[in-house]
């Protein structure tokens, strides 16, 4: 797997923690033994830079430019937190939204949370430390914290939430408090360290590297959401599931939990290696849309539904003469109105994303007279998180991972996923000192090794 480094300058006590998490004799004593660093290395944004972009069309955006891996002072975990050591993350879309300043700065968003309460006060600051996937070991726990130790080896989902509200417990995802860390919180996975609620935590998976399971918490929780979920498409054996950019993070999950569901994806991607990808996954069905040429626009402000008809009519082709149960949407503007198009009578599309533009247009004659559904879908909840990572685990689902990057290449990486010049998850190294490092049940990743790599053959 391509890995670029540097020799970053850690701390004596950042190695100390390293040394502790590479040793197989380390005992939870051991790490509540470690001091703590006052401060760490972290990828930021910052709020004097927010009108660094102005003016410039959105694909001209540079995240390398504002992107900074800088040192920022240590927080002390509070009631129902945890600190923890980052050996690997990941970049998201969100990492792309944060770091080019739209569709806001996420400064609002800190700004935000931090008049809600005195501890929220501390994620408003100058700096934002990005990044929304971990991989790491607990090194302190808050107050109130008795499912986790230090010690602990733990991946994290995103979304943060403190259940005060009555309207987040038969979904967490409804509570009006609910932020997505690293995004619309401070201390996020692109570090050394990172602060993060107790309930976000979930076991690391024993046969993956800490790159490898730092790169699936984010997207396959989303996708198990939409399409598996009662919140979502609660998806069946035999449904048909357009799945839109299966290659990407979002989708190479969302083709994995269809195929493992008995559904039958119809694969949409930008090229013939990315075919090929999907393809390799068990997939049959694919469309590659650079190839059949698809423009979905007229101009800028005309939709063309001869191109919607054309996709339906391909979809149809490929399955027998069945249209989607489900699509899977996150491209947003450019795509939104085929995806109503094509989605058969009675049928969803779930959108999570709006990637190439939040305006949507479609014809809603589409809509209510073919009884379908617009079913909104944002992350998961603590639940669903589980459940999607138990499947990880499990070896039932697969990482994609595709490249990493060392923490200094962080702006790169997010340059990269926001070009489209990568397949599957960018993975970022935080404390682990190289690749490869992290597995502790060899024996299952033996089982499914040309599976976990599967994505790393095409960098």
């Amino acid at each position: 797997m391509p890995v670029r480094r540097g020799r970053p300058g850690r701390g004596i006590l950042l190695y100390e923690t390293i040394s502790a998490i590479l040793s197989d004799s380390a005992e939870p004593a051991d790490f509540e033994a470690l001091p703590v660093p006052s401060e760490y290395r972290g990828v930021v944004v910052r709020r004097d830079e927010t009108e660094m972009f102005d003016g410039m069309a959105t694909a001209d955006k540079d995240p390398h430019k504002s992107m900074h891996v800088q040192h920022v002072p240590t927080p002390v975990p509070g009631p129902g937190e945890a600190l923890v050591a980052v050996m690997a993350s990941a970049v998201n879309y969100n990492t792309v939204w944060s770091s080019i300043f739209e569709p806001m700065s996420t400064f609002g968003f800190l700004s935000r949370y931090g008049r809600t309460s005195a501890a929220a006060a501390r994620h408003d600051l100058p700096y934002h430390v990005l990044g929304s996937d971990m991989a790491g070991v607990v090194l302190r726990t808050g107050p109130g914290v008795h499912h986790w130790k230090p010690g602990d080896r733990v991946v994290a989902h995103c979304l943060s939430v403190g259940l005060e509200s009555p309207d987040g417990h038969d979904d967490s995802m409804l509570d009006p408090e609910q932020r997505i860390w690293g995004y619309e919180t401070n201390f996020g996975g692109l570090a050394e360290l990172c602060l993060v609620r107790a309930n976000q935590l979930m076991p690391k998976p024993a046969h993956l590297t800490w790159e490898e399971a730092a790169c699936s918490g984010l997207v396959n929780s989303t996708a198990y959401r939409q399409l598996v979920s009662r919140n979502g498409a609660t998806m069946k054996q035999g449904d048909v599931v357009l799945i839109w950019g299966a290659a990407g993070g979002l989708g190479s999950y969302a083709t994995q939990l269809a195929l493992n569901g008995g559904a039958i994806p119809v694969c949409v991607v930008s090229s013939e290696a990315k075919a090929g990808l999907v393809r390799s996954m068990g997939a049959e069905l694919v469309v590659n849309r650079a190839a059949e040429g698809y423009r979905f626009w007229q101009d800028t402000t005309t939709p063309d539904p001869r191109e919607w008809k054309r996709l339906g009519a391909q979809i149809r082709d490929l399955t027998g003469g069945e249209d989607p149960d489900i699509v899977i949407e996150h491209p947003g503007r450019e795509t939104f109105a085929a995806s109503v198009y094509v989605a058969r009578r009675g049928g969803s599309v779930v959108t999570c994303a709006s990637t190439s533009g939040y305006q949507h247009t479609y014809d809603n004659r589409y809509l209510w007279m073919h009884l379908k559904r617009i079913v909104g879908s944002h992350f998961a909840n603590y639940r669903e998180a589980w459940a999607a990572n138990r499947l990880i685990a499990k070896g039932m689902v697969h990482p994609t991972l595709s490249v990493v990057h060392p923490l200094e290449q962080a702006g790169e990486a997010t340059r990269e996923v926001h070009r489209n010049r990568h397949s599957g998850k960018v993975g970022v190294l935080g404390l682990a000192p190289e690749p490869g490092l992290g597995v502790t049940d060899p024996g299952l990743r033996a089982l499914h090794l040309t599976e976990i790599s599967r994505f790393q053959s095409i960098s």
